[in-house]
């Protein structure tokens, strides 16, 4: 729940806030968030591997308190800039951004590489992604409620009373499985051999460019959705309502994912929900000023698809992982290089969408200037994106695509051919 209410407000509130409200060139801020983000995410494959080579049950836990105080330390500064000149504000963003995405990087991987460690089958995958994602959710909720300029205060405050009972309650988190990870000595620290070994996972590929494609697709209307809400449908007061409803129907949808996938599978689960999202952004792009009531089902769609695209793709990853023999060795590579495509993807997002709109002549805050090129980057770019995901996932060659989860037997511990 504390990572939702760091990872929201990195992604959709700071350009926003240094956009309009501090006055930096929109060109700016997609330039360093661009570089920044590039920067950060060429270091999660190497993290991944670092903390595969701590071999013993409990690493991930340590690797999770080692990097939260400069998660803490470089959100806060962003949220809360001390220099007002532009020149020193795009300075601050970039030194802001590189720390808070690496003390980021750390504590996710960690966590996500735990959480495959502790699942011993498709059902407990889905379940384990299920339910970190819909906690998730729960903290994006709250972040959204406050999810403007206005709202910092009431953000930071609430980042910090949650940030430290949540990493004192790691204590009791279970630990890796004995069989998966044995207490043995520390092994080498070797990322191009756990990244070779990785990259020969062919199905892994597959998945890797699918969400790639599937990522980009969503990370560019999380990117432009305040400007949409502002200057194409005249509602800035109406933002809070609009995010808070996209991720409410996120969490409640959750686990409604996890039953569906379970009858028809994790693949066809997850293009029902870019069905739901593509249609929803079809709609989107007839919508004007004043249109608030449609845009609120729009954000009711692309919600519920927004569960499919946390809960499934992980799940998916998972079983990747443990049909190709490496559960228990290379989970922390495995979600290194994931999260590496995951960073490229928002950072394509914004060095891609803001400097195209400022070469387009779109202000921010200026209704009247070309909001044409804005809803259709908003809305028609994402569905393009989303069937080219479709596409890739139906071509994929994972072996578990069409397996059924069944809670009550486990896996057979052959691989499926």
């Amino acid at each position: 729940m504390p990572l939702a209410l760091v990872e929201l407000p990195l992604f959709v509130l700071l350009p926003n806030f240094y956009g309009d409200t501090l006055g930096v060139d929109l060109g700016i801020i997609g330039a360093v968030l661009l570089i920044t983000r590039a920067l950060d995410a060429l270091l999660d494959p190497a993290i991944g591997a670092w903390i595969d080579s701590r071999a013993a049950a409990g690493h991930y836990r340590r690797f999770i308190w080692l990097a939260l105080p400069a998660l803490a330390v470089g959100y806060l500064a962003l949220l809360w800039p001390w220099p007002r000149e532009s020149a020193w504000l795009a300075t601050w963003l970039a030194v802001g951004s590189l720390v808070t995405y690496l003390g980021y990087s750390v504590v996710s991987i960690a966590y996500q590489a735990w959480g495959a460690a502790i699942a011993n089958d498709d059902a407990q995958r889905a379940r384990v992604t299920g339910v970190r994602e819909g906690f998730g959710l729960i903290g994006v909720l709250l972040a959204a409620t406050f999810l403007t300029p206005a709202g910092i205060p009431e953000l930071t405050l609430l980042f910090l009373l949650m940030l430290v009972p949540a990493a004192l309650a790691l204590r009791a988190a279970p630990a890796a499985a004995p069989a998966q990870h044995a207490p043995s000595a520390r092994s080498a620290w070797s990322p191009f051999a756990a990244w070779g070994t990785v990259m020969a996972n062919r199905g892994f590929r597959w998945l890797l460019a699918t969400m790639i494609a599937n990522g980009v697709a969503t990370a560019i209307p999380a990117t432009l959705v305040l400007f949409f809400v502002g200057d194409v449908l005249g509602a800035t007061d109406s933002a809070p309502l609009f995010l808070g409803a996209y991720f409410l129907a996120g969490a409640i949808g959750m686990p409604g994912w996890v039953l569906l996938a379970g009858r028809i599978g994790l693949r066809h689960a997850w293009l029902v929900g870019m069905g739901c999202a593509i249609i929803a952004f079809i709609w989107a792009l007839g919508l004007g000023p004043g249109d608030k009531a449609s845009f609120l089902v729009v954000c009711l769609l692309t919600g519920l698809a927004l569960g499919a695209d946390l809960a499934l793709p992980p799940a998916l990853l998972a079983a990747s992982i443990s049909n190709h023999g490496d559960a228990g060795r290379r989970e922390g590579a495995y979600f290194g290089i994931w999260n590496l495509a995951t960073k490229l993807c928002l950072a394509a997002a914004a060095g891609i969408a803001l400097p195209l709109l400022s070469v387009l002549g779109y202000t921010p805050g200026d209704p009247a200037s070309n909001t044409i090129h804005l809803s259709l980057t908003y809305a028609a770019l994402p569905c393009l994106l989303k069937l080219v995901a479709a596409v890739l996932l139906v071509l994929e060659p994972l072996p578990e695509a069409g397996q059924r989860l069944s809670p009550a037997r486990p896996q057979s511990s052959e691989t499926p051919k």
